[in-house]
């Protein structure tokens, strides 16, 4: 049988969470497109990996034999993928949104002219993948947003936190506001990420921040598209200060909201793995300048503060 990697990273992630629900959280999937994904695979191999039941999911013991041997398929193929990358002499960095990325595009630029030889690969990846790529080992590096699930096995450097806001319709009663006070929203219909992004949804909902209040969820998006074409239809939706620089919807208003606490941006890669110097280079650079434009922002806003008081 020829494996697909994807079919072994996932039957992996149940190994070790021994269930398909917090396996499928980790991998940005739905708890039936994982069911069927290791269905194929035992289908493929002819045997029964895990035993089902209430409490979980088991491994049986071809499953054990299975599970002692994959970390090092992975870890072998992943280190090849690496190689051909530094052979070939591409570098891979994920993102999510503009917002978070800001002057990555001139690092790059000026990374480029210094190292002509190194080719650089910006990827932006929608929300049903709050790691930018690095679940599924597509990109050496990520820009993100913090927290999202798995976090603990990358090695994250945080970078600098934004306020958060909240979009509403243009005929919202609160769309004329200064300031919108969260517990204003707490009946609202919320726009939310999928289920399987678990603590990243969790985040853009601030679940933790309405004092037992249920969440109300009205829709569901992944992209930038259907995200402002939900709030333009009656939703509202936490997003980062930043958003109208990059994103406009002529029926969408955006406020600033007090009472949630800041988004949080990072530089993630994975750990363990052999060190590229180009890559740490370029993830210094990237790292320097994130974190320089923004303290010269904050630094502006609090001068134009100062001026208006």
């Amino acid at each position: 049988m020829d494996l697909d990697t994807r079919l072994l990273r996932y039957f992996a992630a149940v190994a070790e969470e021994g269930s398909l629900t917090g396996a499928a959280e980790r991998l940005f999937v739905s708890q039936p497109a994982l069911t069927k994904q290791i269905r194929r695979l035992e289908d493929g191999l002819g045997v029964r990996l895990f035993a089902r039941s209430r409490s979980g999911m088991a491994l049986t013991e071809a499953g054990r034999e299975l599970a002692s041997r994959v970390p090092a398929l992975l870890d072998g193929w992943d280190e090849a993928v690496q190689a051909t990358g530094r052979a070939a002499r591409v570098l891979r960095l994920g993102f999510l949104d503009a917002g978070a990325v800001g002057a990555v595009p001139e690092v790059i630029a000026e990374f480029r002219q210094a190292q002509p030889e190194w080719r650089v690969e910006l990827r932006q990846f929608d929300w049903s993948d709050p790691s930018a790529g690095l679940a599924r080992g597509e990109v050496d590096a990520a820009v993100v947003r913090l927290p999202f699930p798995g976090q603990e096995s990358f090695a994250v450097r945080e970078l600098f936190v934004e306020e958060r806001g909240v979009l509403l319709p243009a005929r919202h009663p609160l769309a004329n506001s200064e300031t919108v006070q969260f517990r204003e929203l707490s009946d609202e219909p919320f726009v939310a990420a999928g289920a399987e992004t678990g603590a990243w949804r969790e985040h853009w909902l601030a679940a933790e921040e309405r004092d037992g209040h249920p969440v109300r969820v009205g829709a569901v998006t992944s992209r930038p598209d259907e995200w402002l074409g939900a709030v333009a239809g009656g939703c509202v939706a936490l997003a980062p200060a930043s958003v109208p620089r990059f994103y406009s919807h002529p029926d969408v208003v955006f406020r600033p909201v007090s009472g949630v606490s800041p988004s949080r941006v990072g530089l993630a890669r994975p750990r363990g793995r052999t060190h590229e110097a180009a890559l740490d280079e370029l993830l210094e650079a990237i790292a320097r300048r994130l974190s320089w434009s923004w303290r010269r922002g904050r630094q502006t806003a609090g001068a134009l503060r100062g001026c208006s008081d």
